[in-house]
């Protein structure tokens, strides 16, 4: 991995776990201190329908895209490969 990709990608998982945190603040859950790829949006990380779409509000404020245009995002992996796209 290239120094540039590698700190995009950092950035990104920055962006994110800032993202998550604050909206399992909002809902009073712990805060997390990592997320991996493989992590469920719903099952792992514990996002209701609600919180999936204020999600999707500031990842579009954040990133500039629609992450669930193009149908139903699973996992934490599927939503990066998403914003790359």
């Amino acid at each position: 991995m290239t120094p540039a990709i590698y700190l995009t990608r950092l950035s990104m998982s920055d962006k994110l776990l800032r993202l998550f945190n604050g909206i399992r603040s909002d809902a009073g859950a712990a805060e997390l201190d990592s997320i991996d790829d493989d992590a469920k949006l719903r099952d792992d990380l514990g996002f209701d329908s609600l919180e999936l779409a204020v999600l999707a509000v500031k990842i579009e404020a954040e990133f500039g895209v629609d992450v669930f245009e193009q149908g139903i995002v699973l996992t934490v992996g599927e939503l990066r490969g998403r914003i790359n796209e």
